[in-house]
């Protein structure tokens, strides 16, 4: 039997079987499930499963396997229990289900609203990734010396800037889909953002911009697109529901979007990205350590994906993010505490856990170190982020930034703006350095490797 096969099979044993499964996904590492009944699910047996790196009790049961293996694992899942990925099981009882989960959960309204940004843009990160990449290494060959003008040069630049140029078609699209409207309609509240016809347009005596208010505005559009579509569902009749309802929706909120929307996104995009950078420059240093030092804890809940929209607005107003290379060092300090972790430790089943969690570590995909290795031994995860806030000190300091987004570590070197490679190389070593020896000396004792077996 094969390794996603297996694991597929004991992980249905542990959480009461296919039949208590109500919907099954997947993100980079975890298979992500939704369960009829909680109380049917063994949470230690699932820990000790060997492949599973970590499990998360949220509004629902994450699993984390690392990345790859989730695909698999998801597929071999969806083969046992007759699902398909994000095929809901019982749907009658679905809303009522999630509704008593969450108050079971008592979220935040502001962990609730980060999830719920979170689900925007999760399913675009692999193409932001891809394009990133794509973009990132096409920058460098430019930076080597590469004639601009050279065809297969040219051809990447196209490929890897698509995404970026109409992105905001893609998240209006998930906005309102996110919010219970219709996709399309959510795309045509992103079109009127970005439309180059804007530029033509006069309104109070000021010329519109395409673009102006950014991912912020198409949020606020896309959302407002879902509320009046519902609202508008309400009053009108079977018969013209299709022709009236996304009539009205899109004529009422087009001109709210033009003559509301897109200024008052401008406005927050504005004063997000002149605050952070505000703080930087007054901060330094010190506002680099703490933006790192405390990003771990963020990851941990999963409330993280709320901040791509910051890095996205960051890259569409100023072309670079400088979030991201500080924020980056929180999974190198990670990896510095795993690595002390095994250097000290003599239980061969950690020792396994951070041998196999390592080399997507250090391609920024920290999650199976984090749910696998530092979290579950407690110490560890503070030295962690304390290695991560003196990385993220020093890349403040140097004032480095990512003309993309996508995952950390070594994998965010080809998107490093203004050739400063090796200096954002150079603050993973320092991340790698300070978790290793905070965790080595001060974070890890052998008994604390009887948390995870």
């Amino acid at each position: 039997m094969k390794k996603e096969e297996r694991l597929a099979k004991e992980i249905l044993e542990h959480v009461g079987g296919a039949e208590n499964i109500k919907r099954l996904a997947h993100c980079m590492t975890r298979i992500r499930l939704d369960l009829h009944e909680d109380k049917l699910v063994d949470i230690a047996q699932l820990k000790n499963i060997d492949g599973v790196m970590g499990v998360v009790e949220d509004d629902t049961l994450q699993i984390v396997v690392g990345p790859g293996t989730v695909n698999r694992v998801a597929a071999k899942m969806c083969e046992q229990t007759g699902l398909s990925l994000n095929e809901v099981d019982d749907p009658d009882h679905v809303a009522e289900d999630t509704k008593q989960a969450i108050k079971k959960k008592n979220n935040t309204p502001i962990k609730n609203f980060l999830k719920r940004i979170g689900s925007i843009f999760i399913p675009l990160i692999p193409a932001l990734v891809a394009s990133g990449l794509i973009n990132g290494g096409a920058n460098f060959a430019q930076n080597a010396g590469v004639s601009p003008d050279t065809t297969w040069l040219q051809i990447l630049l196209v490929i890897g800037s698509g995404i970026f140029t109409f992105l905001a078609i893609l998240v209006g699209w998930n906005t309102a889909k996110e919010f219970g409207g219709t996709p399309a309609l959510g795309a045509i509240a992103g079109i009127l953002i970005i439309n180059p016809a804007l530029e033509n347009v006069t309104l109070f005596g000021e010329q519109l911009v395409p673009g102006r208010g950014g991912i912020f505005a198409v949020l606020l559009a896309g959302w407002l697109m879902a509320v009046v579509e519902k609202q508008i569902r309400k009053g009108v009749p079977s018969a013209v529901d299709i022709i009236l309802t996304p009539f009205l929706t899109v004529l009422i909120v087009g001109v709210s979007t033009i003559v509301v929307l897109q200024p008052v996104g401008g406005w927050i995009a504005e004063g997000v990205t002149a605050g952070i950078n505000g703080v930087l420059d007054i901060g330094g240093a010190v506002a680099g350590a703490i933006l790192a030092g405390t990003f771990l804890p963020l990851v941990m809940v999963g409330m993280h994906h709320g901040l791509t929209p910051i890095h996205l607005e960051f890259i569409n107003s100023q072309g670079v993010t400088p979030l991201l290379t500080i924020l980056a060092m929180a999974g190198a300090g990670q990896v510095g505490a795993a690595i002390a972790v095994f250097v000290k430790t003599k239980n061969q089943r950690l020792k396994n856990t951070v041998k196999g969690a390592l080399p997507v570590g250090f391609l920024g995909i920290g999650e199976p170190l984090l749910y696998g290795v530092t979290l579950p031994l407690g110490r560890p995860f503070i030295t962690a982020c304390c290695g991560a806030a003196v990385g993220g000190a020093f890349q403040a300091v140097m004032s480095t930034a990512a003309v993309g987004i996508g995952v950390s570590g070594l994998s965010l070197i080809p998107l490093i703006a203004e050739n400063k490679y090796f200096i954002y190389f150079l603050g993973l070593v320092v991340s790698y350095t300070f978790g290793f020896l905070f965790t080595y000396l001060f974070g890890y004792k052998e008994e604390m490797a009887e948390n995870i077996g």
